[in-house]
């Protein structure tokens, strides 16, 4: 009996230490002493009686919450913020109480953390050390979702905080993990000044990692809330013309144009992609639509030069079309040749010669206005760009071969001499 006494006794006595070394840890966190309630907490909760005790995690969230604003001590417990939210936690688990504490101290630890973590992110940031920074958005995010999972915040998503952290992670080279929280803002469909460049990261890094319905996905929601920018009917015909899907392409050009009749630039694109579909080099590659293809090349640029008379791109390719077409209907004219064992061809055959050589003058003559106005346009400017001096030399070398057919030898010259001092002159 008096050893059954005695037992009782001592657990009495190691129940009311217990309390005492909680008290304790509660009293010296008043006083800021603050490794020292450290070591009483952490001695308290590593006895497997206290393990479930609500109010030991809770006091432990603030020492540590403490512990990591102090700048003194946070080195020694680098991750003393981390382990104060998982206190909190833990606090959250084990109460039965409707959380009276945390309400009593106005929700004050969880905001500690949050605003600690924010805090250190935004100076890393700022001193352009985004591999720092971007854990600590990181974990400031953790910390604002659990907060809304709790009902604590009406904030149901923290837009500033996530857009920090995927920048801080894309400018620490962590694409992929950017992609997850620029992911989580256009989901919410977040827009405002600048966000639109969020939805275009996406577009993009979808696009590039082959993930085409993603890419597609973030296209339309940009669309959708950035109506007016370019980017996104740009992106949508690049995505078809990647697909290699022609008809897409040019449904969605005729659907831009028509939105934006007076955009000069989306018709001559328009008519480049035409041009190059329908003129194979090869007659024989050509393809069965060519001439439609070529018709409508033709109406394009002539709208984009009239939209646009000096637009020195739309004029050549037009001068050049005009040229192609010149030299095709030459060809089919050296095709008609005397067959042995006539001596000369039948008049049919003249005649069609003759039709032919005439067309091919007048496309000559189609093609001579394009062609100088490039020359017009270039010409007068004291320095060009390398690419503008392409522009010119072409322009003025199919002039060079257009008169020679012509067989006027002045215009030959004379263009022949501008050809030649285009670098010299520009």
């Amino acid at each position: 009996m008096k050893k059954a006494a005695l037992s009782a006794w001592m657990l009495l006595s190691i129940a009311g230490a217990f309390a005492q070394n909680l008290d304790k840890a509660k009293e010296l966190l008043k006083n800021k002493k603050l490794s020292e309630a450290k070591t009483q907490i952490d001695g308290f909760l590593a006895i497997e009686k206290n393990a479930k005790s609500a109010e030991g995690w809770y006091t432990k969230a603030k020492i540590y919450s403490d512990i990591a604003a102090d700048k003194g001590l946070a080195a020694s417990t680098p991750d003393a913020r981390w382990q104060s939210f998982e206190a909190i936690q833990k606090y959250i688990s084990y109460d039965d109480k409707k959380q009276i504490l945390l309400q009593l101290d106005g929700y004050k630890p969880i905001m500690d953390v949050y605003q600690g973590y924010f805090k250190e992110g935004a100076e890393q940031y700022n001193a352009g050390d985004y591999k720092a920074a971007y854990p600590n958005f990181k974990n400031c995010l953790s910390v604002s979702e659990y907060m809304t999972a709790q009902k604590w915040s009406t904030v149901t998503l923290d837009t500033s905080v996530i857009l920090y952290t995927g920048i801080s992670a894309e400018k620490a080279e962590k694409r992929d993990d950017a992609a997850i929280y620029y992911g989580k803002l256009a989901d919410g469909k977040v827009a405002g000044e600048g966000m639109g460049e969020i939805y275009k990261w996406l577009v993009d890094y979808h696009a590039k990692k082959g993930n085409a319905e993603a890419s597609q996905k973030y296209l339309s929601l940009g669309k959708e809330l950035y109506p007016k920018d370019p980017f996104w009917d740009d992106m949508d015909m690049e995505m078809a013309r990647n697909k290699g899907d022609k008809k897409a392409l040019f449904a969605k050009y005729e659907s831009t144009i028509a939105n934006d009749p007076g955009n000069y630039v989306n018709r001559y694109n328009y008519a480049i992609e035409m041009y190059e579909e329908g003129y194979k080099p090869v007659e024989a590659d050509r393809p069965a639509n060519s001439t439609e293809l070529i018709k409508k090349t033709e109406e394009q640029l002539k709208k984009a030069v009239e939209l646009k008379p000096d637009y020195v791109p739309a004029n050549l390719v037009l001068g050049q079309l005009y040229y192609n077409q010149a030299i095709d209907l030459n060809n089919q004219a050296k095709a008609i040749k005397v067959v042995a064992p006539a001596t000369k061809l039948k008049p049919e055959e003249q005649k069609k010669k003759d039709d032919l050589r005439a067309q091919m003058t007048k496309k000559f003559d189609d093609a001579i206005p394009y062609l100088e106005k490039v020359d017009q346009t270039l010409d007068g400017q004291p320095k060009l760009k390398s690419e503008e001096k392409g522009f010119l030399k072409n322009s003025l070398d199919l002039l060079i071969t257009i008169y020679d057919q012509k067989g006027n030898k002045e215009k030959v010259k004379f263009y022949e001499e501008k050809f030649n001092n285009v670098d010299k002159k520009h």
